[in-house]
């Protein structure tokens, strides 16, 4: 069932979305090359609990870390690790922050120190999709409006859609109703209402969208890299507004 979110709720909503977006921008300083994902999920932690907030994803499902950091190939979900990073890479950090109770849920990747001209191009189309996503978006229109126009953009490039995960409503639940993909055809799916709070997060494969799932490990079938960008974002009657 999908959840329409009441005033009080959407000000907390708020709230978490504010604190994870600034966890991105504390853990967006130290990646550079030599740093390890382990290190960068302490950062996170440390500073969601010095805003009065508790890691999201710390224990989910029985996820061990406050971070998925997925470095080129890992599409989702990967563990922090005591591997350094290195000249080239580019890391994917996904987080959530729950503030009395809601949530938010943001990602970004990051190149790690000078990366490769094709691997800057698929950051980019990868964030840029999502703002393709949600572009004209308010109340009235459909979830599969926002999939088709995440495809379109990102198949443009040569680059595959992730179909295997896919985004998700966000509340008092981490994941909630609707679920929202990225790729599908205009039209179709749920409706959606003003009150509405949803993750949209496209994962865009430098190749093919086939993915290898083994437990919670998702890695791109032929071994190219991969990008995410993930904003929690509130429906409104005139629009949209980005929470992270």
């Amino acid at each position: 069932m999908i959840k329409i979110k009441s005033e009080k709720e959407i000000e907390l909503l708020r709230k978490a979305g504010e604190i994870t977006r600034n966890t991105l921008l504390e853990v967006e300083k130290h990646v550079k090359v030599g740093v390890t994902t382990r290190q960068l999920d302490k950062i996170a932690h440390d500073y969601i609990l010095s805003q009065g907030a508790k890691p999201s994803f710390l224990h989910y499902g029985g996820f061990p870390a406050t971070i998925c950091a997925s470095v080129n190939d890992v599409v989702v979900h990967g563990f922090p690790d005591d591997t350094p990073l290195s000249e080239g890479d580019i890391v994917s950090i996904d987080v959530g922050a729950c503030y009395k109770g809601y949530h938010g849920d943001s990602a970004r990747t990051y190149p790690v120190g000078t990366i490769s001209a094709d691997k800057q191009k698929l950051i980019d189309v990868t964030r840029q999709s999502f703002f393709e996503g949600i572009k004209d978006l308010k109340a009235g229109n459909t979830v599969g409006d926002i999939s088709s126009r995440v495809q379109n953009y990102v198949e443009k490039y040569g680059f595959g859609v992730v179909r295997d995960m896919v985004g998700h409503g966000v509340g008092r639940d981490l994941h909630e109703d609707p679920e929202v993909p990225n790729f599908g055809y205009a039209g179709l799916g749920p409706k959606l209402k003003a009150g509405m709070v949803i993750a949209i997060e496209p994962m865009v494969n430098m190749g093919s969208y086939e993915v290898v799932i083994r437990g919670w490990s998702c890695k791109t079938k032929d071994g190219l890299p991969s990008a995410h960008y993930e904003n929690t974002i509130l429906i409104t009657d005139t629009g949209v507004e980005i929470l992270t």
